[in-house]
Formats: C-alpha cells, sequence, structure tokens
C-alpha cells in the first residue's frame, strides 16, 4: 500500500499533533502554512499536511482523494473507488502519525478543508480509538445515511463556513451538522461572513480557539 506523503512542521519534542487534509487539486503544502500561524500559539505541537494518493484530473500540479463527476468527467464509480483507496492511506498516515510523535489518540486533531473536510468527517468516526477533535472548513458529509450504522467513535467537531461559497454551497453546513449531531456528535459551527470558498481570518481565529480548548494549550 502506498503511503501518504508530507512534510512536518514543529519541535522535535512535540506533545500533540495537527494533520491537515487539503482540498480537490491543491497539495499539502497548500495547507501547511497554516502550521505558522497556528503554531505560535501551540508551541508544542507537530503539524503534518500530507498530499492525496492521486493526481488531480483537473490540475496536474495538484491532488484529489477522489475524482468529482461535475467537475472533472469521472463517472460516480471512479469516485467511489478513489475514495475507498484514499480510507486506508489517510488511517494508515494516522497511524504512522500517533507511533512517531509518540502520542495517544487524544492529542491528535484533523484539520480538512473543502473535499478534505468530507475525508475527515467519513474517516475518523469510524475508527476505533476517538481524537480530540475534527475541523472541517468548507466541506460536506457524504452519505449521511450510514453514519449512524458504522460509526465507532463520536468526537467533537467544528464545521466553519463561507455563506458565499460557490463551490460547495454553505448549505452543506447546516445539512452535516444536523445529521453529525441526530448520530450523537457534539457540533460547533462558525460562519465565515462574505466569505467564498477559502478560509477567513476569523474562522482560522474559531479553529484556534477549538485547538487550544481541545489540547488544553
Amino acid at each position: 500500500m502506498t503511503e501518504l506523503k508530507s512534510a512536518r512542521k514543529g519541535p522535535a519534542d512535540a506533545d500533540a499533533a495537527v494533520v491537515f487534509l487539503h482540498g480537490y487539486g491543491a497539495d499539502g503544502a497548500d495547507l501547511l502554512g497554516l502550521a505558522d500561524p497556528l503554531g505560535q500559539h501551540l508551541p508544542n505541537t507537530a503539524f503534518y499536511a500530507p498530499d492525496a494518493p492521486e493526481r488531480s484530473v483537473n490540475n496536474p500540479m495538484g491532488y484529489q482523494w477522489f475524482p468529482i463527476p461535475w467537475l472533472d468527467g469521472s463517472t460516480e464509480e471512479q469516485a467511489k473507488a478513489g475514495m475507498a483507496r484514499s480510507i486506508p492511506l489517510i488511517d494508515a498516515f494516522l497511524d504512522k502519525v500517533l507511533a512517531d510523535e509518540g502520542i495517544t489518540p487524544d492529542r491528535l486533531i484533523v484539520i480538512g478543508f473543502s473535499q478534505g473536510t468530507m475525508m475527515a468527517l467519513h474517516v475518523l468516526p469510524r475508527r476505533s480509538e476517538e481524537i480530540a477533535g475534527i475541523v472541517g472548513f468548507s466541506g460536506r458529509l457524504l452519505a449521511p445515511e450510514l453514519l449512524e450504522a458504522e460509526l465507532k467513535v463520536k468526537p467533537p467537531v467544528l464545521l466553519i463556513h463561507g455563506d458565499q461559497d460557490p463551490m460547495v454551497p454553505f448549505e452543506e453546513m447546516g445539512l452535516a451538522g444536523q445529521a453529525l449531531q441526530d448520530a450523537g456528535f457534539t457540533v460547533y459551527g462558525h460562519v465565515m461572513k462574505d466569505t467564498g470558498h477559502g478560509i477567513s481570518p476569523d474562522g482560522l481565529g474559531v479553529a484556534l480557539s477549538f485547538l487550544k480548548e481541545r489540547l488544553g494549550k
């Protein structure tokens, strides 16, 4: 099985870790830059941002966790197959981060953006051990009808979304939040006013507060 590749930022003796999962057509470096402003407030934290396993059809310089039919002309079957290939790779990467850093799952937070949020919200509830939390920017919950039957743990979730998002409709935040709450998750939300498909300063600030609270900083 192919390993996901990632750079790392943070001190050698970190006691917590944050893993970023990037969006469609981007790469890990696209989010790892957030380690600089976040790391100033989380000095004992290691940051990782792996590249997704497949080159993006629409952006050969970037990567994808799975193809998106309405963007790249792929089929629904190809999208499902791509996601199925990415799930065990993310699981293995998170296991490796925990082992390499010598930390327990309650010292790990996963932050997703767009397609990375979709992967985080799918993978983390199905792992055997609960992590400290999930932050999902500008994403959606895939296959909500399967969640209650397949979940094993319920880490707290912070959903953040721009109210002017042209790529992933703002309504997806409410749909995801309701489905997660119905399944017994503790869910927090923040609306980035007048923001499109991106991360605003106030959104990042809310995420930082969540990280500090969950990691006890």
